[in-house]
């Protein structure tokens, strides 16, 4: 039998970018209303990012995270456990980390690590990971009884463009240290992944807590759909911040500043950078504006039909 994953539907159309900004910065802004709503009414949530190796968790949790308050909603991604970690019950280095009244966290991985790569890569024995399949939805209905709001995010992508993406990363100094062993073992491993993944959700996708899989094989979208379907999902309520007036700034009539020599400044490195030249201007033919005008109407015109349809 396939898996689904590595048979994906046609590689949809890519999100139009001027219609991806101005989307996503409409969503942001909706994000910065449901943290003022949290931080008010006490709220506790979490939200788990997991999926395949480059299937956009990091870069989806980057754009929902870019205009909040850090002291608000927090990343948790864990390193390796330490060898008194693993001598803990599984779950207790995760309980630290979950939220206070008021609290955001995002957590990019969690403790399904033991249901896909623990499992997958043989870190854990077939006893632990029984016992987390047993567990995890005992622990996760604790958590909600207890008042949090638990999202569980699944980001899904095909095996092509996971090599794609595998391949890009290579080539890109700024990307390359994404790329470690056990990501490239998920090339030769992608069945025993799905595997993992359906036996997962088998266990664990509860009516309380459930998967929600977000298609990523475009990333804009995808991030424009999980962005969407948070707030969605979340009761928040538009609350108005405390008005703020910025006092003015009284004459400082007995402090004198020292001497900027006595600073030591940083080189001004800017300041050796070669200028780019100046280029010409293409000469305007006669009909040049009233074309361009034509095209600013229409291209407006599909943006914005294009926005309506990716309007939550």
């Amino acid at each position: 039998m396939s898996n689904p994953e590595s048979n994906p539907p046609a590689k949809p159309r890519r999100v139009n970018q001027a219609v991806y900004n101005a989307e996503l910065r409409r969503l942001q802004t909706e994000l910065v209303a449901m943290q003022e709503w949290v931080r008010e009414s006490g709220a506790r949530i979490v939200v788990i990012f997991e999926g395949r190796d480059a299937a956009g968790k990091g870069s989806a949790i980057k754009r929902v995270t870019e205009f909040l308050n850090p002291r608000i909603a927090r990343i948790v991604a864990l390193p390796v456990p330490t060898e008194r970690e693993r001598g803990q019950w599984y779950f207790q280095r995760y309980i630290e980390h979950l939220p206070s009244t008021g609290e955001i966290v995002l957590m990019d991985r969690s403790w399904y690590n033991r249901a896909g790569v623990e499992h997958v890569m043989g870190y854990c024995t077939p006893d632990e990971y029984r016992r987390f399949l047993h567990q995890a939805p005992l622990f996760e209905r604790m958590l909600i009884e207890d008042g949090i709001l638990l999202v569980k995010y699944w980001f899904s992508v095909s095996d092509h463009e996971q090599e794609a993406r595998f391949r890009s990363r290579l080539k890109d100094p700024m990307r390359r240290w994404k790329l470690s062993g056990t990501d490239l073992f998920s090339i030769t491993k992608w069945v025993d992944y799905s595997r993992a993944k359906d036996e997962m959700f088998v266990h664990t996708d509860l009516p309380e807590a459930p998967w929600w899989v977000v298609e990523s094989e475009d990333k804009r979208a995808a991030r424009l759909n999980m962005i969407s379907h948070l707030l969605s999902i979340v009761p928040y309520e538009h609350r108005e911040p405390p008005t703020v007036t910025i006092p003015k700034r009284p004459v400082a009539a007995d402090y004198e500043r020292p001497p900027r020599e006595l600073n030591r400044p940083v080189p001004d490195y800017a300041a050796t950078l070669a200028r780019p030249e100046p280029t010409k201007p293409k000469p305007k033919s006669k009909n040049s504006k009233k074309t361009k005008s034509k095209h600013k109407k229409t291209g407006t015109k599909a943006q914005a039909d294009q926005a309506l349809t990716l309007a939550p």
